[in-house]
This record gives structure tokens, C-alpha cells and sequence, in this order.
């Protein structure tokens, strides 16, 4: 195991590794999906499609929702737009996805009692995630985990979303850290191949939402059960 003592910043991924993914987005994509479709059964063909296994009753690790922005979910269901309505679709889908998400976000077990002790540790924590900056601060706000991080950066917050390094580059540039200070925490692929490509000190996979072991442990440095393993990893 890599050493943690230089470890001075946590980045969170948010769905699956905060939040309780299958919980918190399966009404709001399937409301999506209703919204799009001529009818119900068209409706659970877009939901799985976007990566929803109906039969394990989970969204897939490495999957358009699991994974993607809403950009990648609009090019996915609706590949025949012109730019403009592109571009409508996608605010239509952030708009309602940041209201959505923010009243039905279930916060994963022990969440506030893990950033508490992380941040009482002295650790700059921020959030990265594939959802937009504004639906990602409404369920911070929500779940009243907004004082706790220095940063909440969205993908429409950089050039480049996740497995890019920009969000993760960012981060180190807002807190002053060197990227090889900061530890990113998530639990599918394109979280840890972030922290490679950024340089990240740490890159710790978590198995509290939708990657699977075998899936993160080519990438990562660290495999925990969920964050309510950092503090002690860190302590």
C-alpha cells in the first residue's frame, strides 16, 4: 500500500461514493426517460440503455449514467440533434437532474461522521463529479455537507470532464496542493484513471457503488469498502 502521510487533500467522486447511487438516480433518469419516450416500455429501454440492469436492479459500472455526463446521456438517447437542440437538451436535462438529484440524494452510511473526521484531521476535501457543479452544490446542500469541502467542481466546471485530469487539476490549483498531495476517491474506473492522469498522490477505489472489484483493482492504489475507511486510513 502507498504511503498516506503526504496526503494533505481528499477529491470525492460524488454518486457512489458519497451518495447512494442506485437510490438516488434510478427515479430521476427513469423520470428522464419519461420524458423522452413515446411510452412506458420505450421509457425502460432508454433507462436501460443508459446502463440500468434491470434484472440485478443496478446501474453497471463503466455505463453512460454510472459514469458519463449528461452531455454523453443526450448523445446517447437522442444522436439525430442539431447542435442547438443539443445544447437545449442538455440544459433541459442539468435543470432538471440539479432539482431531481438535490431532493432525492441518500447519503451513504456514516457520511457525515467520515468528512467530519477527515476534515477535523486537517484535510482540504473537495467533490468531482460527472454531474453538474450546480447539481452537485444543491445536494451538498441538501444533505448539509457544503461547509466540508473547499471545492465542488462539476463536469461543466472544466474543459474536460472525468477520466480527463482538469477537474482533479483544478482542485490542486484552487487548494494550492500539488497534485501528488491530494487523493481521489471513487468508485468506478474513470475516477482512478483521472488520478493517474493528474498525478494524484493516492487513487482509492471504493465499493460502495457501482464498479466492482475487479473492475478498480487494475487501477487502484488502495480498494476500500466505502469512506468510512479513510478516516482510519488517514488517522
Amino acid at each position: 500500500m502507498r504511503d498516506t502521510d503526504d496526503i494533505l487533500g481528499i477529491l470525492f467522486d460524488k454518486d457512489g461514493t458519497l451518495i447512494d447511487f442506485n437510490r438516488s438516480w434510478l427515479g430521476i433518469i427513469t423520470s428522464l426517460a419519461r420524458s423522452a419516450a413515446p411510452d412506458a416500455a420505450a421509457a425502460r429501454q432508454l433507462v436501460a440503455r443508459g446502463g440500468y440492469d434491470w434484472d440485478q436492479q443496478k446501474f453497471l459500472g463503466g455505463s453512460v449514467v454510472a459514469a458519463g455526463t449528461m452531455e454523453d446521456l443526450v448523445d446517447l438517447w437522442h444522436p439525430a440533434l442539431d447542435p442547438a437542440e443539443r445544447a437545449a437538451r442538455i440544459a433541459q436535462y442539468d435543470k432538471a437532474t440539479a432539482a431531481q438529484g438535490s431532493s432525492s440524494a441518500v447519503g451513504l452510511v456514516d457520511l457525515h461522521k467520515s468528512l467530519d473526521a477527515l476534515a477535523e484531521q486537517g484535510l482540504l476535501l473537495g467533490i468531482a463529479t460527472n454531474d453538474s457543479e450546480a447539481g452537485a452544490r444543491a445536494t451538498a446542500e441538501t444533505l448539509g455537507l457544503t461547509g466540508l469541502f473547499h471545492s465542488i467542481i462539476g463536469y461543466d466546471s472544466v474543459a474536460r470532464p472525468k477520466p480527463w485530469p482538469d477537474q482533479l487539476a483544478l482542485f490542486a490549483a484552487r487548494t494550492g496542493l500539488d497534485p501528488r498531495a491530494i487523493a481521489m476517491v471513487g468508485d468506478n474506473t474513470h475516477d482512478l484513471e483521472m488520478a493517474h492522469a493528474a498525478g494524484a498522490g493516492l487513487a482509492i477505489g471504493v465499493l460502495s457503488g457501482n464498479g466492482t472489484r475487479e473492475q478498480l483493482a487494475p487501477l487502484a492504489d488502495i480498494i476500500l469498502n466505502s469512506i468510512a475507511d479513510l478516516p482510519a486510513l488517514f488517522g
